[in-house]
C-alpha cells in the first residue's frame, strides 16, 4: 500500500527532528559541577570563563564564602556531601578533611610540574595547591602621621600602647588569613607565648573582620591606620595609589596556600577530573598570578609591583599538620577570648 504524499512528508519531518535531536542533544547538554570555594568573588567569573574556553560542556555552580564558613559547611555535610569539588580553599582545611576521610585521591595530569610544596604528600595526592598567600601588616602612612604612630617592624610592636584602637585583623573562625596568623603565632612564640601575645594584641584591636583582605582594604581607605592582612592585597592597594607601607614583621610570617580537592562520593567523577586537571595547568596558574604573587608552577609568576622584598625568606617553616590537627581547639579558644570585638556577620 502506497503512502500518500502528506503522510510521507510528515514521516520525513519526524525523522529529521529525531536526527536533529541526536545531533544537537549531546552538544546542548552540560554537566553541572557544584564547586565550593573561598576565592575572592571578583576572580570567580574569570576562572569559570577561562575553564569554559576549554570545556564548554561543563558548567560551574559556585558556592562561595570565607574560608572558615566554607570549611564548616563542608564538615557539616560530611555524611551527605553537596559539593563535587573544592577549587580554592586553604590547604590546612583540606588536610582536616583528608583526616576525616572526605576527599578522593587523584593525581591530575601535569602533577610533576608543581613545586613539591604545592601537593599533598600521599601518592596519589588528596589535594593540589594553586597559589600561596602570606601575612603582612598594611600601614597607612597618612593616618599614621595623623595619630603620631611609628611604623611597626615586628608583631610584638603591635602590642605597644601607642597602637590602642588602631589595629584591625581577620577573625580566624571566618578567614583563612586570620587562621594562618593565629596558627603561625602559636608556632613562632610557642603555645603559652602565642596566647599571651594575642591577649596583649587584643587590647589594641579596634575590630576583627570576617574577610582576610578587608583589614588592608580598610587601611588603604584610611578607615583604620593598621590592617593585619596579606601581602598581595597590600601591594595591589599601593599600586592603586593607597598611601601604604607593607610591613613584613621581623619574627617571621605565616602563610597558607589555596588548593583543590575532589569530594569523595561525587557522582560526576569524570567531569571533576577534567576540572582538577585544568586547575594545575599553566593557563590556570597564570590566572592565579593575577591575584597572588606565588603560584604552584615554579618560575611562572610575574613580579608584582610593591610586593615586599625578602618575603620568601620571612615565611616560617609552617607546620600544616599542626594547624590542621589543632584547628578546632585553636578556634574554640580564640572565640572564647576575643570574639567580643568581631564585626557582625552579614
Amino acid at each position: 500500500m502506497r503512502k500518500n504524499p502528506i503522510t510521507r512528508l510528515i514521516g520525513a519531518a519526524a525523522m529529521g527532528a529525531a536526527a536533529m535531536t541526536l545531533v544537537t542533544g549531546p552538544v546542548l547538554a552540560k554537566t553541572e559541577l557544584t564547586v565550593y570555594t573561598a576565592v575572592e568573588a571578583e576572580d570567580l567569573k574569570r576562572y569559570a570563563a577561562a575553564f569554559n574556553e576549554d570545556y564548554p560542556d561543563i558548567e560551574i555552580k559556585w558556592v562561595r564564602d570565607s574560608t572558615g564558613i566554607v570549611t564548616a559547611k563542608l564538615l557539616a555535610e560530611k555524611n551527605n556531601p553537596q559539593a563535587d569539588v573544592v577549587w580554592g580553599l586553604a590547604a590546612t582545611s583540606l588536610l582536616l578533611m583528608k583526616g576525616e576521610g572526605m576527599l578522593e585521591p587523584y593525581a591530575p595530569n601535569g602533577l610533576e610540574n608543581l613545586d613539591a610544596k604545592f601537593r599533598d604528600s600521599d601518592n596519589p595526592p588528596y589535594w593540589t595547591g594553586m597559589d600561596a598567600w602570606v601575612a603582612s601588616v598594611c600601614f597607612n602612612t597618612v593616618e599614621g602621621k595623623k595619630y603620631n604612630l611609628p611604623v611597626p617592624s615586628s608583631w610584638k610592636d603591635l602590642t605597644k600602647a601607642v597602637y590602642k584602637g588602631h589595629v584591625a585583623m581577620p577573625n580566624p573562625n571566618s578567614s583563612g588569613t586570620g587562621f594562618l596568623d593565629v596558627s603561625s603565632w602559636l608556632q613562632i612564640f610557642g603555645e603559652k607565648g602565642g596566647w599571651a601575645f594575642m591577649d596583649d594584641l587584643h587590647k589594641n584591636i579596634s575590630h576583627y573582620t570576617h574577610s582576610g583582605s578587608k583589614p588592608c582594604k580598610q587601611a588603604a581607605a584610611g578607615e583604620i591606620p593598621i590592617g593585619v592582612s596579606f601581602a598581595f592585597r597590600g601591594a595591589k592597594s599601593k599600586a592603586a595609589g593607597a598611601p601604604l607601607e607593607i610591613v613584613v614583621p621581623s619574627e617571621g610570617i605565616g602563610w597558607d596556600m589555596e588548593a583543590t580537592a575532589i569530594i569523595r562520593g561525587t557522582e560526576k567523577l569524570d567531569a571533576v577530573k577534567k576540572l582538577v586537571d585544568w586547575t594545575i595547568t599553566e593557563k590556570a596558574n597564570r590566572l592565579y598570578n593575577q591575584g597572588y604573587a606565588v603560584v604552584a608552577i615554579p618560575g611562572l609568576a610575574k613580579p608584582v609591583k610593591y610586593f615586599p622584598a625578602g618575603i620568601t625568606e620571612a615565611m616560617i617553616d609552617n607546620d600544616f599538620e599542626f594547624a590542621a590537627r589543632n584547628r578546632n581547639r585553636i578556634l574554640t579558644e580564640w572565640q572564647s577570648r576575643y570574639d567580643s570585638k568581631s564585626e557582625p556577620k552579614k
